[in-house]
């Protein structure tokens, strides 16, 4: 009480130094009326407004509307003129009111478990400061805190708060329920003399419901490792998931999603793994010795969830290929010391089970040997000469046993065709050589060209009797000489004759019949 609140003033045309002139102040109403009808005072000869009573609360009060009186003769109501104007007085904001929270308690069930969702907007807040002030909040609102820390809050811009869930995600299998104490402050201090906690605590508790979750592979790529060529129906694993949802009794089923070259089964309740076929490491869906398959998970839950997981499968290599001998033709000359033909082979398996390869001829024929040589240059590599002094050009199939180094071993007879032929000075086949090595003799090759030669006489001698038959055909002779052919002799008149009879030939009488 006593404060200054402001000053009003009323000017009189009258003379001032008379009582025309002179003012008086006074206050006519004042709404509201609350908490007392007399909150305010005026100087009645200055005009200063101070209030008067204890009790100014702007949360309840924001505004009041003070009509003032001025009256001259000295204030004078019988014989003085008066006027009045309105004065409006709003109550400016102390913090002196800390934030409380309208709920104590907040349930809140929550489904799932993703995070940054939004969990509640229902925990309200009672905030007596000005709205935007510091007493409000400072930057905003009230500072609001929480005592978990998969919670966060967001502050909007109003009462409300948001609890926003940002940290792991929730599981109903490892926390059904969250208790939460949520305490909220103003950033300003309270003002002096006030006597009242300046925050305010509240709970929220927030239930997890349990929903249907994915069957998952604990392990997931597995990697597993055997050697290939098992037989079909070898047991390779058991590749199992688990399913999260312990308090919910469901079933998981086991199927293959893909299997590229369909060697795998699965067992649909336990996830056991056979063998549908024999694996083979060298086949094309092997992927540096891995063979990839995948497979689903699926339960029974409403809706249905389901998972994948990966099984990778290492062959270890056996020795299941004979070696193959390169190349399959060659050339040599016919003369031995001129050239050689350099041989090596292909392996389909990985080392131990490839070279060193051993190159031999077989027995028998007996003139295999007899006629040609082995010569070995290294573990990958032999050299395939003539034994004899001469052998007569053409193509030879020459068989060679190759055996590769694995345990145990494998070999294979191949055959490499030889092309013998006569050679020039650079050991190079000339062009009768090359025909000659073609496997035609010189008696064959005049057999052919005679063949030739009588084939074409035959078509010639049919087209100059073709012709001939023709020309006769067109070349008919008549049964009279041409100089007695009365068709030459007919002479017209111009006399009447006796009518179409007359006219009427029939000349194919005088022509030669056709058989």
């Amino acid at each position: 009480p006593g404060t200054y609140v402001m000053t009003v003033t009323a000017n009189d045309a009258d003379d001032g130094t008379t009582a025309n002139g002179m003012v008086r102040y006074r206050i006519v109403t004042q709404t509201p009326q609350s908490p007392s009808q007399n909150m305010f005072t005026i100087n009645s000869e200055t005009g200063d407004i101070v209030t008067v009573a204890a009790g100014l609360d702007r949360e309840k009060v924001q505004q009041y509307i003070v009509i003032v009186q001025a009256t001259d003769m000295e204030g004078n109501l019988n014989y003085g003129l008066s006027n009045t104007a309105t004065a409006i007085i709003t109550v400016t904001d102390v913090n002196d009111n800390p934030p409380e929270f309208t709920t104590s308690t907040v349930k809140q069930p929550q489904k799932g478990v993703r995070t940054s969702v939004i969990i509640t907007r229902d925990l309200t807040r009672s905030i007596m400061g000005q709205a935007g002030s510091r007493n409000w909040g400072g930057m905003g609102l009230p500072t609001t805190t929480c005592t978990h820390s998969h919670f966060s809050f967001s502050q909007p811009k109003g009462p409300r708060e948001k609890i926003q869930h940002f940290a792991a995600a929730v599981d109903y299998e490892m926390n059904r329920a969250f208790m939460l104490t949520v305490m909220v402050s103003n950033q300003a201090p309270l003002a002096s003399g006030i006597q009242m906690s300046f925050q305010s605590t509240a709970g929220v508790t927030i239930s997890v419901t349990d929903v249907n979750e994915a069957p998952y592979f604990p392990t997931n790529h597995k990697l597993i490792r055997l050697e290939e060529g098992v037989p079909t129906g070898t047991v390779l694993t058991t590749f199992s998931a688990v399913d999260p949802d312990r308090f919910m009794q469901q079933a998981v089923r086991y199927s293959k999603l893909s299997d590229p070259a369909n060697w795998l089964n699965i067992n649909a309740t336990n996830g056991q793994i056979t063998t549908a076929a024999v694996l083979d490491r060298e086949s094309d869906y092997i992927k540096n010795n891995v063979y990839e398959a995948t497979f689903l998970a699926a339960d029974n839950g409403i809706p249905p969830a389901s998972g994948t997981g990966t099984l990778q499968i290492y062959l270890i290599d056996i020795n299941d290929n004979a070696p193959e001998l390169l190349p399959k033709e060659a050339q040599i000359c016919e003369k031995p010391n001129l050239n050689v033909i350099n041989i090596t082979a292909a392996d389909a398996d990985i080392d131990p089970n490839v070279g060193p390869f051993v190159f031999e001829l077989p027995s028998v024929p007996s003139a295999v040997r007899k006629n040609w040589t082995i010569t070995r240059l290294n573990g990958d590599y032999a050299q395939l000469s003539l034994r004899i002094m001469y052998l007569e050009a053409g193509v030879y199939d020459v068989p060679i046993i190759v055996t590769d180094s694995g345990n145990p071993p494998l070999y294979n007879t191949s055959v490499i065709k030889v092309k013998v032929c006569p050679c020039d000075e650079n050991g190079d086949c000339t062009t009768i050589g090359a025909v000659a090595a073609a496997g035609l003799g010189t008696g064959a090759i005049i057999a052919i060209l005679i063949c030739i030669i009588i084939l074409l006489t035959m078509v010639l001698l049919f087209v100059v009797w073709m012709k001939r038959r023709e020309k006769e055909r067109h070349t008919k002779q008549l049964l009279i000489d041409p100089e007695d052919d009365v068709r030459d002799n007919i002479l017209k008149y111009d006399e009447e004759g006796g009518g179409e009879e007359d006219q009427d030939y029939d000349l194919s009488q005088l022509q030669q019949p056709e058989t």
